[in-house]
């Protein structure tokens, strides 16, 4: 019985092992444009409800999200700008790193000063945003193909 145990345990290992082996060869170039197509949606959606209704949009910041320092319409203008202008350059894969700074920085004042009790889904936009800054957009992006060739080998 006990050497049956030993081997069930030594089959089990292996076929942990070989399913981890399987999942880490799962393309990182897929992960990279999902991100990207999954945090652009987000910030593009919010970005056209804003423009949609502009009054509304602007009530919102007056009474419910109250940015500090900001104006509700400059606050409002800059986010919708940031939300339609990120979100497709992100889309896109252009500028990709760049575009993902302005998204980060409404993340962290949604998350402080306008929605504190929804730090799950802010804290799944800012992974993306994080691993997208971190890892850049990936190969089916216009950054590579505007990428120059550094040391005869194409990164990014």
């Amino acid at each position: 019985m006990i050497g049956s145990l030993s081997v069930s345990r030594t089959c089990l290992r292996g076929a942990v092992v070989k399913a981890l082996g399987h999942l880490e060869r799962f393309p990182l170039a897929l992960l990279q444009l999902t991100f990207r197509i999954s945090i652009a949606s987000v910030f593009w959606h919010s970005g056209q409800a804003k423009i949609a209704s502009w009054e509304s949009t602007i009530l919102l910041f007056q009474n419910e999200y109250r940015v500090p320092v900001l104006s509700p319409e400059v606050a409002a203008t800059l986010a919708a700008s940031f939300e339609l202008g990120c979100s497709t350059l992100i889309a896109l894969g252009l500028l990709t790193r760049l575009a993902t700074l302005p998204l980060l920085g409404m993340v962290f004042v949604i998350q402080t000063f306008v929605y504190p009790e929804n730090w799950v889904e802010h804290l799944t936009w800012a992974a993306m945003l994080v691993f997208l800054l971190t890892r850049g957009p990936g190969p089916f992006s216009v950054d590579r193909l505007l990428r120059p060739q550094v040391f005869g080998k194409a990164r990014g």
